[in-house]
């Protein structure tokens, strides 16, 4: 069964290298709005506050853009349903770079808690039915590990990271090669070590697939009905019980009770970071 590598944590090197990234993008020469106004020596406190029911990610940030020379106190974990109107963190610590960094700050912050709590709602469906509910490489450029921390905070699981990642055969892969069985033989000859999906549109596809010894498919764009008839003939076949099936295309909250009763193992949905509308949270000085 293939499993990919969950990003439940960010490396605190990768983390701090691209938050100054992200700094240095929004402070190319001091803010000269606070550097004009506000006493360098002034001290602050201020809150982080959820404006809307949200599942919590990215509460590590709070220490990371607001650590040394401030006490902060974080009162949620990663995971987290928060409540509308609760607080979510207090900061105390240099008025200017408080207001400096917040932008940047809660732009992140919320942009992450958005994947979470959307994620949150499709794998609240899918536990039921013990499937996982997986994300995919329609992420962010450059703030993509952040986007894929953020699905599984909120309950969901990480297909490839990337394209050195794992093999995922599609149409036009196919089409360049030839046909599924040239496709699969030369990437079996690269020895790749890699656990090998094929996209799949019908059942002739899924046959061939079979033959030429794929460790996974993926569905594409099927009804319900149609793909319980080909999970019914996979698992028929011999080792189809291990073979990892997932179905994807267009699948959305309304529907997808209706694929998650399939048999498949995972539903990936590209929504979960391409359509994920950021949480509404602010920060408030006190």
């Amino acid at each position: 069964m293939i499993e990919y590598k969950q990003h439940k944590i960010i490396p605190k090197e990768y983390l701090a290298k691209k938050i100054k990234e992200f700094l240095q993008e929004d402070i190319p020469n001091t803010d000269k709005t606070t550097e004009g106004l506000i006493s360098k020596n002034a001290i602050s406190t201020a809150v982080v506050q959820a404006e809307e029911n949200i599942v919590l990610a990215g509460g590590f940030l709070i220490e990371q853009f607001f650590g040394k020379g401030f006490k902060t106190k974080i009162f949620y974990k990663d995971g987290d349903f928060i409540k509308k109107g609760s607080i979510i963190a207090r900061i105390q610590g240099s008025t200017a770079e408080i207001l400096t960094k917040e932008r940047v700050f809660l732009n992140l912050l919320q942009r992450l808690c958005g994947i979470a709590s959307l994620t949150n709602e499709y794998a609240k469906i899918a536990k039921p039915y013990k499937v996982k509910i997986l994300d995919t490489r329609k992420t962010t450029p450059g703030i993509r590990t952040f986007e894929k921390y953020a699905v599984t905070a909120g309950g969901g699981y990480n297909h490839r990271l990337d394209l050195s990642s794992g093999i995922l055969i599609k149409d036009n892969h196919i089409k360049a090669a030839g046909n599924i069985t040239k496709a699969i033989e030369k990437i079996k000859k690269k020895s790749y070590q890699l656990p090998i999906e094929l996209e799949v549109e019908n059942m002739n596809q899924i046959r061939e697939g079979l033959k030429a010894g794929v460790d996974g498919f993926l569905l594409d764009n099927m009804k319900p009905d149609k793909i319980r008839k080909c999970v019914q003939f996979i698992r028929s076949q011999k080792g189809g019980k291990n073979i990892f099936i997932e179905a994807s295309g267009g699948i959305n909250l309304s529907t997808l009770k209706s694929f998650v009763q399939t048999g498949v193992d995972a539903v990936s949905v590209g929504a979960l970071t391409h359509s994920a509308r950021a949480s509404n949270i602010h920060i408030e000085f006190l």
